[in-house]
């Protein structure tokens, strides 16, 4: 199905450079890291230090990378790292970061040491894809020698702070362009089958299979609740596939995968999975449940 309705490629054939150039010139800019972020990011410097830790080459003066990180750095405080937009047009991450450093993350600065990168990927922020503009997802890139500048800045950044994490919260959504776009041109790709699944209808959580911290996400999904609804299992027991470990709870095994919420050693790691199509919620309850997901994630601690 998803060869049949997808434009380039041809069937049974993983894409070539010709076909990831193709699929590159189909892409646009729909919306302004500058205005939606960096300018954010530029008002609350007075308040954080603002750090810049790469940029992306395909045009460095519009897409350099920022993190965020407390002023009042105390070695003996735990660490915490919230990251969004890995996938950059999961749009309620970047916000959500960005909102959780406007109202709530100067009251946590003199018990934790805070790290915020609201937009990992600003390409893929502003027209709005999975991928990044080679046709490579930064959320299974976070390894070795990646192939992904987005992953690759990032992680390199982190392992020269060369600090213990004690909690890595990474910021997601689930929408139905999964199904309707995405998982068709990553079949056509790869030239692999992809089934698609119903699309939960909630908010969810993937803990890491090696470290699944019952309790911490359990305590998430608690405070979620209250701005917004948990996703229920489908008929069968399943949230996108996976078996379900716990209510509105699902395991991914982060660093095999390369994801992102893989790229520390943190013993509390989270990713969060917002679903923005949903007619029970706007784009202001999905900013408010990802800023309820990170609050709920540093109180546990």
């Amino acid at each position: 199905m998803s060869e049949a309705i997808y434009s380039i490629g041809q069937q049974g054939q993983p894409w070539g450079e010709s076909e990831k150039a193709l699929w590159f010139e189909q892409q646009s800019i729909k919306r302004s890291y500058q205005e939606q972020v960096l300018t954010k990011l530029e008002a609350l410097a007075p308040s954080f230090d603002m750090i810049q830790y790469g940029s992306l080459t395909i045009d460095e003066s519009r897409y350099p990378l920022y993190v965020m990180q407390s002023k009042n750095w105390q070695t003996a405080n735990p660490t915490i790292l919230v990251t969004g937009g890995v996938h950059g047009y999961e749009t309620s991450g970047v916000q959500g970061a960005i909102r959780f450093l406007e109202t709530k993350a100067q009251s946590y600065s003199e018990q934790f040491n805070i790290i915020v990168a609201p937009c990992v990927s600003p390409w893929g922020y502003e027209t709005i894809n999975r991928w990044n503009n080679k046709a490579i997802d930064p959320n299974r890139s976070f390894y070795p020698d990646s192939p992904a500048q987005e992953s690759a800045a990032l992680m390199s950044y982190i392992n020269e702070l060369d600090v213990d994490i004690a909690m890595h919260i990474d910021l997601h959504e689930t929408t139905d362009t999964d199904n309707s776009d995405f998982r068709p041109a990553l079949a056509a790709r790869d030239a692999i089958v992809q089934k698609n699944w119903n699309i939960p209808d909630g908010f969810y959580l993937v803990g890491d299979t090696t470290k699944p911290a019952k309790e911490f996400q359990y305590a998430i999904n608690q405070a979620v609740a209250k701005v917004t609804h948990i996703a229920p299992a489908d008929n069968d027991g399943k949230l996108i596939g996976v078996d379900i470990e716990q209510f509105g709870v699902i395991n991914y095994a982060g660093r095999a995968l390369g994801l992102c919420m893989g790229l520390t050693d943190a013993p509390l790691v989270t990713t969060t999975e917002v679903y923005p199509d949903s007619p029970l919620v706007d784009d202001e309850n999905c900013i408010l449940a990802q800023v309820a997901a990170i609050t709920a994630a540093i109180d546990f601690i």
